[in-house]
């Protein structure tokens, strides 16, 4: 009998760890299970030093060799679609892993795909393989592969995860490009207005030195003025200015009062916030029911859900589902609760839960709101332009308008 170090998720969704001695890995998965408990990473105590040792040597390898490109999202979703094609072909799953490794170009990649091969190899299952690489492979990701080895359905989930892979992508990348124009324009902004005070304002000023005979400046003209004459001279303080700005908002955006700030605003800003909302609920939805329909537990599929969610309000009410749904509550009951659900989704989840379809219910509100994410995107975009012209031709024609002041004066004094 040996000894082995587990992590495991209780039915209340909690983690656990502790040891247990079993003759291999696959009775102690056994065991743990018997005892109601979900093992997500199972490793004998006295090779786990030297199997961190060995990872640590591969992990330097890797590094040493300086090829190898972070690895994408859409490198990993490939490669759970071709997997999943693959095993439906008929290949093992070792054989399909081979296939995988001698194909990936990324060497970095390549290197963990090697690791995983060798565990499978050796005996342990893939999910295993996969947990040993948590910054490539989610808590999501093992757990869906470690239900789809449990029911016999590795292929089916593999599949299921590439497709919730790519539309939590292709919602992503709608996001993105809604905000690629604004900041497009801002960036144009920036550099008119930052040309305008470096270099044409310093010429217009000379021009009223030498006309206006010391005379004061127009309100707007001095203000204008007064600016450029502080980033001409102060050129470093400036940017360190902007950098500060920068790095301090950056930095206040990752403290508890900067987030919970951040993340109110939103959801609660007029037209933006009802977008935020449709991306929230979409992919709390999608990967509720894809969880769901995976056969991993309630419970475990709620802390899971909960760990993606980026937004701090759906993260709590998440966990108050969660515990009402420990303590015998309905799923529906809890979700009415809690504001920041629609009614739309609740009735949805409540027929789900009468009818014995959840996880259909909730990938069925996931389509609906992907389509309003497409409608609201397209809103957006419609507002955005109109008003990030205007805003651009506000601030320049500020400063024009406040340079062209005092030349109204000298022709007048010249006409006079």
């Amino acid at each position: 009998m040996a000894k082995f170090k587990y992590t495991a998720i209780d039915q209340n969704g909690k983690q656990k760890t502790g040891t247990i001695d079993a003759a291999s890995k696959d009775e102690a998965s056994a065991k743990l299970s018997g005892t109601g408990l979900m093992p997500t990473n199972i490793a004998e105590a006295a090779k786990s030093s030297s199997k961190s040792t060995s990872a640590k040597g591969e992990k330097n390898k890797s590094k040493k060799g300086g090829f190898g490109k972070v690895i994408k999202p859409e490198e990993l979703t490939t490669f759970t679609r071709q997997v999943a094609t693959l095993l439906q072909a008929g290949l093992p799953l070792l054989r399909a892993l081979e296939v995988m490794t001698r194909q990936e170009r990324n060497l970095r990649f390549k290197a963990v795909l090697e690791q995983i091969g060798d565990q499978v190899k050796s005996g342990n299952s893939f999910s295993d393989g996969l947990a040993q690489h948590p910054k490539i492979f989610d808590r999501l990701y093992v757990n869906m592969i470690r239900a789809g080895e449990a029911g016999g359905v590795l292929d089916v989930v593999l599949s299921r995860l590439a497709g919730f892979m790519e539309k939590a992508q292709k919602t992503k990348k709608k996001v993105k490009s809604a905000m690629v124009y604004p900041v497009v324009v801002v960036g144009v902004a920036v550099s008119i207005v930052t040309l305008l005070m470096v270099v044409v304002v310093p010429k217009f000023q000379a021009i009223f030195d030498d006309m206006l005979d010391g005379a004061a400046l127009p309100g707007p003209t001095q203000f204008v003025v007064s600016i450029s004459n502080f980033v001409r001279g102060n050129i470093i303080v400036t940017l360190i200015l902007c950098v500060a700005v920068f790095f301090g908002i950056k930095f206040g955006l990752k403290t508890k009062p900067g987030s919970k700030m951040f993340n109110w605003c939103a959801i609660n800003l007029p037209k933006v916030g009802g977008l935020a909302r449709m991306v929230n609920i979409a992919r709390i939805t999608r990967t509720f029911g894809t969880l769901l329909s995976s056969g991993v537990p309630i419970l475990q599929s709620i802390t899971i859900t909960k760990d993606i969610t980026g937004n701090i309000y759906y993260s709590d009410a998440l966990t108050r589902i969660h515990d009402s749904v420990r303590d015998g509550e309905s799923l529906a009951a809890p979700m009415e609760r809690e504001s920041v659900f629609p009614n739309m989704v609740t009735s949805m989840v409540d027929v789900g839960e009468e009818t014995g379809e959840l996880a259909e219910m909730l990938n069925r509100v996931a389509d609906n709101y992907d389509e309003d994410v497409d409608n609201a995107v397209a809103g957006i975009t419609s507002i955005i332009e109109p008003v990030m012209i205007v805003f651009l031709a506000v601030v320049v024609g500020f400063i024009v308008i406040a340079l062209f002041l005092p030349i109204v004066e000298i022709i007048k004094q010249l006409t006079g």
